[in-house]
Order: C-alpha cells, then structure tokens, then sequence
C-alpha cells in the first residue's frame, strides 16, 4: 500500500537534547542574574533590577524544568502504565506561578519608584552589561526552540519562550533607559519597569492556559492529525474501500502522541488478513508520525461498538442535569 512521506527535521548536533539545553539554560540563567545584578547596582535603575528578578524566574524555571524532563524520560510502570510524559507540563505551570509572582514584585517596586524618583548613575555601564545578557538569552532560546519542534518537548518550548519575553523585556528596558538618558525624564524608568511586569504577566498566563490544557489531555496538533488522516485515507482507497476507518480519537501527553481509531473489514476476511491489514496501517502511521502509540480496534464492516451505541442515543444518565 503507498506510505506518506514522513516528515523532515532538521540536523541536530547529538547534544542538543533537552536536558542539556535546559542545563545550559541553567548556567545561562546564573550568568545573566550576575550580569544583571551588576548592571542594576552600578546604575541604580528599577527597570534593570526588574529585569534581573525575571532572571531569578527563569533560573527557578530552568530547573524545575530540568527534573520534569528527567522525570518524564522514566518508562513506563505499573503505577504508569502509559508513562511518565505529563511531567512536563508541571515544569511549565511551575514556570507560569513564578513569572505571575515575578510580575507583582516588579510591578510594586516600580510603583515606589515612581512615587519616589531617584536619579540614576552610570547607566553606560548598566545599559552594556544587561545587553551582554540580552544577546546570551536570545542565542540560548533560539537553540531552544529549534530543539523543541525536534523532540517535541513542551518543557523545553516553555523555558524556550520564557527566555525570549526575557530578551524583549530587556529590550524594553534598554530603549526606555535610552529615553531617560536622553530626556533626563525619571519617571521613564519606573514606567518602564511596569510595562515589564505586564509583559511577564501575560507570559505567566499564557503558559498556565498551556499547561491546563495539556493536563486535559488536548487532541493532537492539526497538522499531525492531517498526516494521520492522509494515512488512513491512502489505505482506504488502495483497498477500494474494503478498509474503513472512524471513531478516531487524539490525545497528546508532552512529547508523545496517543490515537484510537475503528478499522472496518470485510466480513469474509480471515484473521490472519485483518492483522496483516492492521500491521500496515501502524506502520505507515509510525511513519508519518514518528513516536505514535496507535491503537487499532479490528471489527467488521457496519458494526457498532456498545459505546457507540450509547453514545448516538444519548442515554439520559449520559447527560448533566
């Protein structure tokens, strides 16, 4: 029966794996906090001590992300009999309670700020130190993020796109610093500072949504489900309609994908067809979408499930009150 392409990623060096990359996130996180932290104390600025706070954030993230990716590799037990997967979706809640935290720590000292204006001094000094930790965050969540559509981990997304607010946070903060310096207008600095924090907090939100649902065991992406669908849309035509595919159903838990789904055969087949027919189809499946777990349901033609009997008539202990 014809296969469907499977799909091109690109070329990884063999290190780029999530759990070095988050390590790396790690001693990127450590890095810009001293640089950080240098470049608030030598200026004196609210809006560059905010921005060291959100790096305190993304080291805490970096972590906790570490152990979930660790913990998401276990295979599968008795307590686990599909895997440990959903782990990481704990790393981006984790990510998205801290940034929210963050942001109201931020928001707070800016608005003491702007009650209480302060001058600022050596801000040449300040504005290359936070740009020096500009460039490491965006090099670091490029890396990233091009790792994360390879293996498909929403750990490694998460801290990716958290680090990217990070750099145009800072950018942010650099041009309004930028500003002061050229208008002498202090309350620029504070203002600034709070644009920060409403930033981050959208993150923080954005990244909680994700993870709920996650949790919720939400369908496949679209365009994996699309390869699916062309799969089984190729064996029903090579079969001249002898196979027949429904009741398919989708789930994604981090990095794995999960499918059920009805293959309908003639009546007349024997058995010894309908799973050499069945083996065809997971492996074009596990073709289009490396890292499947398919779950193939053998019946024959114009039968119904018990389920899906129940379900068309809508039984009325089905419904809500």
């Amino acid at each position: 029966m014809p296969r469907t392409a499977s799909p091109t990623s690109p070329a990884l060096p063999a290190w780029m794996t999530p759990a070095n990359l988050l390590r790396a996130s790690v001693a990127v996180a450590l890095l810009t906090i001293a640089l950080k932290m240098a470049a608030w104390w030598v200026s004196g600025s609210v809006s560059l001590l905010s921005d060291a706070l959100e790096s305190f954030v993304n080291l805490a993230g970096a972590v906790f992300a570490l152990a979930m990716v660790t913990v998401a590799r276990r295979p599968a037990d008795d307590e686990h009999p599909y895997g440990h997967h959903k782990a990481e979706y704990f790393s981006s809640g984790f990510e998205g309670v801290l940034i929210l935290g963050a942001a109201a720590a931020i928001f707070w000292a800016a608005l003491l700020r702007l009650l209480q204006p302060q001058p600022l001094e050596a801000l040449g000094w300040g504005l290359g130190l936070s740009l020096a930790s500009t460039l490491c965050n965006a090099l670091l969540a490029w890396s990233m993020l091009r790792a994360a559509r390879v293996h498909r981990s929403i750990a490694l997304e998460g801290d990716a796109r958290h680090l990217l607010t990070d750099v145009w946070t800072s950018v942010g903060v650099l041009l309004g610093l930028l500003a002061v310096q050229a208008t002498g207008w202090l309350w620029l600095d504070p203002l600034v500072a709070m644009g920060v924090a409403l930033n981050i907090l959208r993150e923080g939100l954005r990244l909680l949504w994700q993870t709920s649902q996650g949790l919720m065991d939400e369908a496949m992406e679209p365009a994996l489900l699309a390869r699916v669908q062309a799969v089984l849309d190729a064996h029903h035509s090579a079969s001249a309609g002898a196979m027949q595919f429904d009741a398919l159903v989708s789930r994604r838990a981090g990095a794995r994908n999960y499918l059920d789904v009805h293959l309908h055969l003639p009546h007349d087949w024997t058995l010894g067809q309908a799973a050499r027919a069945r083996r065809s189809v997971e492996q074009d499946l596990l073709h289009a979408v490396p890292g499947l777990r398919a779950t193939i349901e053998l019946l024959p033609r114009d039968h119904v499930t018990v389920f899906e009997t129940l379900q068309a008539r809508q039984e009325p202990e089905e419904k809500l009150p």
